[in-house]
């Protein structure tokens, strides 16, 4: 599990995000990787990077969230379960930043969902890879 964090959507959080990836599954070649119409992800950088390592990109409409449906439910969820309610709680960034991460552990590692057979994420995961 790997994702990056930043305070706003821009090329390094992207990059990062590609090179942490690559580095941990370094056989991604043929993989589609699925953006929004961010200026980030039409950079000429960014781009040149997934051609370079084999990947295609795949944009969503504009406006037409349906295109990313699995991440935009996750962070509707992950919103209405530690954000919403709580947001005077985090004194500042720095806190936010480290519930969410958290979240995100929990999510994969002890949330069970009833969809993937009453299994956390993860578990669900290496059950379809084994």
């Amino acid at each position: 599990m790997f994702y990056v964090i930043s305070r706003s959507p821009n090329l390094k959080q992207a990059m990062d995000m590609l090179n942490k990836a690559w580095r941990k599954y370094s056989a991604l070649n043929g993989l589609i990787f699925h953006t929004d119409q961010g200026w980030q992800y039409q950079n000429y950088r960014l781009q040149t990077w997934l051609k370079n390592h084999g990947i295609s990109q795949s944009m969503s409409c504009k406006g037409n969230s349906l295109d990313d449906g699995l991440m935009e439910g996750f962070f509707g969820i992950l919103k209405r379960e530690m954000f919403y309610g709580f947001e005077k709680q985090f004194k500042n960034l720095n806190e936010l930043e480290n519930t969410i991460r958290n979240y995100i552990e929990y999510y994969n590692q002890k949330r069970i969902k009833i969809k993937l057979k009453g299994l956390t994420p993860i578990e669900y995961r290496k059950l379809v890879l084994s």
